[in-house]
């Protein structure tokens, strides 16, 4: 009998685990490893719609070529604080990595560095390229376009993704601060992780196809996501949209593919990294501090009644690392599956046989 229990399970062995996978499918051990960490580290912050329930996903896509093996992009064009990558359809969490690294060498010369990235694929968590930068001590800034899931505000079409962005700041204090945020009021991860689990969504999350708000996950996915904020979210959501594509040379709009659709056709999406070297503006040291001091001021500000705690963004994602004590909880449906790739990839030694 198929239990529906969740899982606890440590990182490290669900990493080395997902890892495992990703060698057994083609991939080298630094590459694997490499993305295995980047969604055990989605799931440990409680960002499950970016973390191992995409294995499954990844895996098929690099089965059917539709993701490449490579593992670094090539370099496209090169001139001062400029570069743009052709990722050949690598897997994103490689070719992200790469991108911002690169952002990052230039910033140290040039005050800033700006990467595009075309032909490119899922990369997780923007913020994940964000605080990689802000961690040396550069402003970091990541954004991609997905496939149109948004109307324009009084459209009744999907004519825009819901681009995700994230802007981290280097700070003296133990927090990060980091935005991190999809243009929609809900990435679609989160609606496939409800239908998953049979449940209920918002009903300010999508519509159907007519337009019709809808709490019924499937009819969800079907019908079109909501852009948060109204035109303002349409509005971001769009220049977005612009701003990686057309400074790629890659994808925008419909030209991008559906994720979840034909899993032999290329994904196609387009990046975009920047960090901003902060010791080219003023003192690094005076701006951690009054980062910090800034942040802290939000945290101990005055609450309205019932409310607890105040947080800045980031925030909640690094206490739900801290009170993880660095296990993950894995839901059924997901655990049913990595066991299903593991006998199918002959990876033996899972670490979810003792569970």
């Amino acid at each position: 009998m198929v239990s529906n229990t969740p899982v606890s399970i440590p990182a490290e062995k669900l990493a080395k685990l997902i890892a495992e996978l990703f060698v057994a499918a083609g991939l080298s051990q630094q590459a694997a490893n490499t993305v295995a960490d980047g969604l055990v580290e989605a799931d440990i912050q409680g960002l499950n719609s970016h973390g191992v329930m995409l294995v499954e996903m990844y895996i098929e896509r690099l089965r059917k070529g539709a993701v490449t093996r490579v593992e670094l992009a090539e370099v496209s064009s090169s001139r001062q604080a400029a570069t743009v990558l052709d990722a050949a359809n690598a897997l994103g969490h490689l070719t992200g990595d790469q991108a911002m690294s690169i952002a990052v060498d230039k910033a140290r010369e040039f005050a800033a560095g700006i990467v595009a990235v075309r032909h490119g694929f899922h990369f997780g968590t923007a913020g994940r390229y964000a605080l990689s930068a802000a961690n040396a001590g550069c402003i970091g800034i990541a954004m991609c376009n997905t496939r149109p899931l948004m109307p324009a505000p009084g459209g009744a079409e999907r004519i825009v993704g819901n681009n995700p962005i994230a802007i981290a700041l280097p700070t003296a204090g133990e927090i990060p601060i980091v935005l991190d945020m999809a243009t929609s009021e809900a990435a679609m991860g989160k609606i496939r992780m409800a239908e998953k689990a049979k449940a209920d969504i918002p009903s300010t999350w999508a519509v159907t196809n007519e337009g019709v708000p809808t709490t019924n996950p499937t009819e969800a996915i079907a019908g079109m996501l909501l852009p948060s904020g109204g035109p303002k979210g349409f509005g971001l959501s769009f220049m977005i949209d612009l701003l990686c594509g057309l400074l790629s040379g890659g994808a925008i709009g419909s030209q991008v593919r559906p994720l979840y659709g034909d899993l032999s056709v290329p994904y196609d999406c387009s990046h975009l990294f920047i960090a901003i070297d902060v010791a080219h503006f003023c003192d690094v040291a005076d701006f951690r501090q009054r980062a910090a001091a800034a942040a802290e001021q939000v945290r101990a500000g005055r609450r309205a009644p019932g409310v607890e705690q105040l947080f800045t963004p980031g925030e909640p994602e690094w206490r739900k690392r801290q009170y993880s004590n660095g296990t993950v909880r894995l839901e059924a449906a997901v655990v049913q599956t990595l066991h299903r790739l593991s006998a199918e990839l002959g990876v033996t030694a899972s670490p979810l046989n003792n569970q």
